[in-house]
């Protein structure tokens, strides 16, 4: 018996050390592709972070944080997550759910009677999960094109009288950034806190999270921050912070170091039980809807199965393994972020330029490491 378990705990040893050398040699692999993408592209400034189980085995930044300026990139640099911001939104809701004081299943008018679309019946069936599940019944991204020509969200809310859902809420999927963000002033009745207080105090303050924030004062009041970057005349460009979408915060509002998101995915793998409690995860990665525009997505499409919204969370299955992944893209900014359960890894990449080569980067590692296989110990 004793001769058994010592070779049980060889073998799970000589696993876990074949593991880490397989990680160690996909970082490495990475870090150079990462370095060489960003050069490709002229991209002014990128980080990444890669977490192995409860640690973040490498953060690194590279590049400026403006064009033509002499400030580096490193870890801790702050930049705009843009949607990314929806998984702490969901999260969040989560927790006041399991506080009791919310349900995923209350109808959205019970908190907010003057938000309607056409018909009452529509009006009725909206509940907070399908705010949180883009799953409205709307078309896609509806009326972001008025927030992103600075009308304020006072005026564009009422709009929403004049469209009808094309399914019932629940039912099917569309994306959306101002819908989204009703939770927000949902939260702010239910909890007596302003929403960014909310995700401080809930979040970014018991996960250490000291430079990730929410809105667009805290942002431009980090030191070490990465300003946004747009193509003109085939060159990148050093822009202004655009404040559109920081008026839907939960849906785009969060700033962040790769750090700092290195700790959140590290919640999201089950390491921090004291702040996000397992079922509060579970409830929010589990497949809802169907998005099928993302199996025609460039750089993922020749490897995804299948594709759902969960509740601020995307669920891609890749070589028969589940990926809980959200991105984000804004003005001068990109984000990634995903992390695998069945290998316990996670990456989270920043861009401070509007480059779709971020998905090449991240689709790369992924693949890489889903196709590599763990060895598992031989039956004993």
């Amino acid at each position: 018996m004793v001769k058994r378990a010592f070779l049980c705990a060889a073998l799970w040893l000589c696993g876990a050390q074949s593991v880490a050398a397989s990680l160690d040699s996909l970082s490495d692999q990475f870090d150079r592709e990462f370095r060489q993408k960003l050069e490709e592209a002229g991209i002014p400034g990128g980080a990444y972070a890669i977490v192995d189980g409860d640690q973040i085995v490498s953060a690194r930044g590279y590049g400026l944080r403006a064009k033509n300026s002499q400030e580096e990139i490193d870890p801790h640099t702050v930049f705009r997550i843009a949607s990314a911001s929806k998984t702490f939104a969901a999260e969040v809701t989560g927790l006041v759910v399991r506080d009791g004081k919310l349900r995923w299943e209350d109808p959205v008018n019970r908190f907010l009677p003057g938000f309607r679309f056409r018909t009452q019946r529509a009006s009725q069936a909206l509940q907070v999960q399908h705010l949180i599940g883009q799953s409205s019944g709307l078309v896609p991204n509806a009326y972001d094109n008025l927030l992103e020509d600075d009308l304020p969200l006072q005026k564009i809310l009422p709009r929403f009288r004049e469209l009808e859902p094309h399914c019932t809420p629940g039912e099917c999927y569309g994306y959306q950034n101002i819908v989204f963000s009703l939770v927000e002033p949902i939260l702010e009745q239910v909890t007596g806190m302003p929403y960014a207080g909310l995700v401080t105090q809930r979040i970014f303050e018991p996960l250490d999270m000291h430079q990730s924030s929410v809105g667009m004062a805290a942002f431009l009041a980090a030191d070490n921050r990465a300003l946004p970057h747009i193509r003109k005349n085939g060159d990148w460009v050093t822009g202004e912070v655009n404040p559109s979408y920081y008026r839907v915060s939960p849906a785009a509002g969060v700033n962040a170091s790769v750090t700092d998101l290195g700790k959140w995915l590290i919640a999201q793998m089950g390491y921090r039980q004291d702040v996000i409690p397992q079922p509060v995860i579970d409830e929010v990665t589990r497949a809802r809807v169907r998005t099928l525009k993302e199996l025609r997505r460039k750089a993922w499409k020749d490897h995804l199965q299948d594709a759902h919204y969960g509740l601020g969370w995307r669920i891609y299955r890749v070589q028969d393994e589940d990926l809980i992944y959200h991105g984000g893209w804004v003005q001068g900014y990109v984000a990634d972020m995903a992390y695998s359960r069945e290998r316990d890894i996670g990456l989270v990449v920043l861009l401070n330029a509007e480059s779709s080569v971020i998905s090449e980067i991240t689709a790369n590692f992924w693949i890489r490491l889903l196709n590599s296989g763990r060895e598992t110990p031989a039956a004993v």
